[in-house]
């Protein structure tokens, strides 16, 4: 039976507060297991309008109601709005995701700020992020982060190596069709970071509206990109803003259709332990681009023997 992982990326305190919560009936009520991925400091959605010059921000915001479905007063913090302190104001959410048995790791200290400077951050910059990111969760759940995926699919090399120095098993930072080991250094053999599962399906904010969909509900266009892949195991990131919110019902269906498709529901930890590490390429990581979304989103180049 091949796998599903189903990747979750808490962005916002509303997310966190509402979106969680709710993605917890949909995943019990349908029997699934999924990585919950938690933004842990400061909520600074607001700020995010520093890409409206970006190509396609503003086709995705309209696209998507952005206005709706994070809320306006979401949208106002970090600018006219103070951002509120996510993992101080929602402990018991995050807490009680673990208790409910779902993997638990870090997404990002401040998502906003991640997303729009780390690819080109210096060594102490990230440092510092990823430092207070695993901090916090660190003191949340009494025990130390093993699964990071980054915010925004936005990484750089020194990325990778924190990732290695502070233990982390297994990581999904990145967009791409299979696992694979980061080269840390020019060697194929010798300097390689923790292994990598990226998203290998289109988030469903990337499909709602987009031209290339035509009539093609996002649902249905999903589980035809699934079902011509029938042995292929994937992982999918949803958004507890969108999928635990106007989109649970879409949800929902989406995992009916997958189960229907023969598909196992597992967490990050769960299809790193069915791999054989040692038989993933190794790749340096890139930069590429996703239809429906905005900028360039890490990736990876397969690096050839």
């Amino acid at each position: 039976m091949s796998r599903i992982a189903l990747k979750v990326d808490v962005d916002t305190w509303l997310g966190t507060r509402d979106g969680v919560p709710t993605l917890w009936q949909v995943l019990a009520q349908e029997r699934a297991d999924a990585t919950f991925l938690f933004s842990l400091g400061p909520d600074h959605t607001g700020r995010a309008i520093r890409r409206v010059f970006r190509r396609g921000f503003l086709s995705k915001v309209r696209r998507t109601s952005v206005v709706s479905n994070y809320g306006l007063r979401t949208l106002l913090y970090g600018t006219l709005l103070p951002g509120p302190r996510i993992a101080a104001r929602c402990r018991d959410v995050l807490q009680e995701t673990a208790r409910c048995g779902y993997e638990v790791g870090v997404h990002a200290y401040d998502h906003v700020e991640w997303q729009d400077r780390v690819a080109h951050a210096d060594e102490a910059w990230t440092r510092r992020e990823f430092r207070q990111a695993c901090e916090i969760f660190e003191e949340v759940f009494g025990t130390a982060p093993r699964v990071h995926g980054a915010a925004g699919w936005q990484a750089n090399p020194h990325l990778l190596r924190l990732e290695r120095e502070y233990g982390f098993t297994h990581a999904s930072d990145t967009r791409g069709d299979a696992p694979f080991r980061p080269a840390l250094g020019a060697s194929r053999t010798s300097d390689l970071g923790v292994p990598q599962w990226p998203t290998t399906l289109p988030t469903l904010d990337e499909l709602i509206g987009h031209e290339r969909l035509g009539a093609q509900d996002p649902v249905d266009f999903l589980l035809a990109l699934t079902a011509a892949t029938p042995a292929t195991d994937h992982v999918f990131t949803l958004h507890s803003e969108l999928e635990g919110g106007a989109y649970s019902d879409h949800f929902a269906r989406l995992l009916r259709g997958w189960r229907a498709q023969g598909r196992e529901f597992v967490t990050l930890a769960g299809l790193a332990a069915a791999t054989d590490i040692d038989a993933l390429p190794v790749a340096r990581l890139s930069e590429g681009e996703v239809p429906g979304r905005s900028g360039s989103l890490a990736t990876a180049e397969v690096m050839t023997p």
